[in-house]
């Protein structure tokens, strides 16, 4: 008998031996870029909760699309975060000049659809960065969307609203749970915490609505949801692959 399943290193996008030559016979005309973060997820997941995620869809995606999996970006703007320790953030500008900076990197060696994997809510440049890149050659996307979001949660049935669900939640529980359970501490069963008005928390941080860090209904959260979360997340990205390349590339 096999024993079980061991998933990938969290940031093992590619394998380690991957060469110039394997990224030239795979063809792929699209590269996808894992962006995450390095901030507080309460005291049960790990402050690099985003980019696991980020790398998780990423790789799900790539099982399913031929697509060219960059390593992530795994720090990005968590200033909201400030207030607890290990949290580290760049500044938008940085983010969004390193972006630039690969999508032409890209665009030289030859693949010009980019599509942005954004694993933190907090990262608000990539929209621009995506809406700038028209007429530089590279197109791209910035992938999961609210609909796509909305679409692997119903498939999933997470409970928790999607805007109570902000923050170590169901959802980024959920995924974590199922891809890697082990770094998933204790604790998260009694850990539930909502704050539904954050009107202001651009100005004053997340500090000022909770001590924990946590805003959501992790208790909620199971494997099975983050497994079905990934499911409708790679079904959705269909529709970006439809959108950036042509029937006959595929």
């Amino acid at each position: 008998m096999s024993g079980p399943h061991v998933r990938p290193p969290v940031l093992g996008l590619l394998p380690l031996d991957t060469t110039t030559d394997d990224v030239r016979a795979g063809q792929a005309a699209v590269a996808v870029l894992p962006i995450g973060s390095f901030e507080q997820h309460g005291p049960f997941l790990p402050l690099m909760t985003d980019t696991v995620i980020a790398c998780a869809i990423a790789r799900e995606v790539a099982s399913a699309h031929p697509v060219h999996c960059l390593p992530p970006l795994t720090i990005s703007c968590s200033h909201e975060h400030a207030a607890w320790p290990g949290t580290v953030s760049i500044s938008a500008a940085t983010l969004h000049s390193v972006v630039q900076d690969i999508a032409e990197s890209l665009r030289r060696s030859g693949i010009t659809n980019l599509v942005l994997i954004n694993g933190h809510g907090g990262n608000y440049v990539l929209r621009n960065v995506v809406q700038e890149s028209a007429g530089t050659g590279t197109r791209m996307a910035l992938f999961p969307g609210p609909a796509d979001w909305n679409a692997a949660r119903e498939r999933a049935g997470v409970r928790t609203p999607s805007a109570s669900d902000m923050h170590a939640g169901e959802v980024e529980t959920s995924i974590l749970l199922h891809d890697h359970p082990e770094l998933v501490r204790p604790g998260y069963e009694t850990s539930d915490f909502l704050a539904d008005d954050r009107e202001h928390m651009l100005t004053l941080g997340l500090r000022a609505y909770t001590e924990s860090g946590v805003v959501g209904r992790p208790s909620l959260a199971s494997a099975e949801k983050g497994k079905e979360l990934l499911a409708g997340l790679v079904e959705c990205f269909a529709a970006y692959i439809s959108l950036l390349t042509p029937a006959e590339s595929r």
